[in-house]
């Protein structure tokens, strides 16, 4: 009769703890056809990558779209070449989410930040102005500005914010990528939320 010992009691419980969850990432991250005929690569977090055609006629002078449930922006520039995506915070809830069509109307390095009165309401100790650089600017170091009022596209400080629900209505980027896409994003780039 063999020996069993804690060491391999220990692998084989492990192995059979991490199988299934292997056995799921590797059918997560397969591609496979979506009912629109169009291939798409998915992981485990319901991640697609959007094809801008469905949104858009054309690419114009640079296309965003901002998808608020896998909580990921992507970006072509006009000619269709340069293809990236980032990770980004989206709103706390669904009643401060705006979704729809919008498009960047200016930009803005070290902005300033007024919260809105309704920010202030939830929220009674904000401040009513906060400047460039000041430590907790929610801006972080870039902005970019949709028609839409008081709603943008900009950087955080505080990098926990980035992959969850935690924002007051806008789309935030790390402050690296922030200026990344800032560099890269003309004004009148054309923007839809999702």
């Amino acid at each position: 009769m063999s020996k069993t010992t804690r060491r391999a009691l220990l692998l084989t419980g492990a192995a059979a703890l991490f199988t299934p969850s292997i056995a799921r990432a590797q059918q997560a991250s397969n591609i496979e056809l979506v009912p629109s005929g169009v291939v798409t690569s998915r992981n485990a977090s319901s991640f697609v990558v959007p094809d801008w055609r469905d949104h858009f006629p054309s690419l114009g002078v640079a296309t965003i779209i901002a998808d608020t449930k896998s909580r990921a922006l992507h970006f072509w520039n006009a000619a269709g070449t340069d293809y990236r995506v980032f990770a980004t915070s989206v709103p706390k809830s669904d009643e401060l989410t705006r979704r729809g069509y919008t498009k960047i109307v200016r930009k803005r390095v070290g902005p300033t930040w007024t919260p809105t009165a309704d920010m202030r309401r939830r929220d009674p100790s904000l401040p009513e102005f906060m400047d460039s650089g000041e430590p907790g600017n929610p801006l972080g170091t870039h902005a970019m500005y949709l028609d839409w009022p008081a709603y943008l596209i900009h950087g955080t400080h505080d990098t926990r914010k980035i992959g969850r629900r935690s924002s007051s209505g806008c789309i935030g980027l790390y402050n690296e990528q922030i200026a990344e896409l800032f560099a890269i994003t003309p004004v009148g780039t054309q923007v839809r939320l999702i």
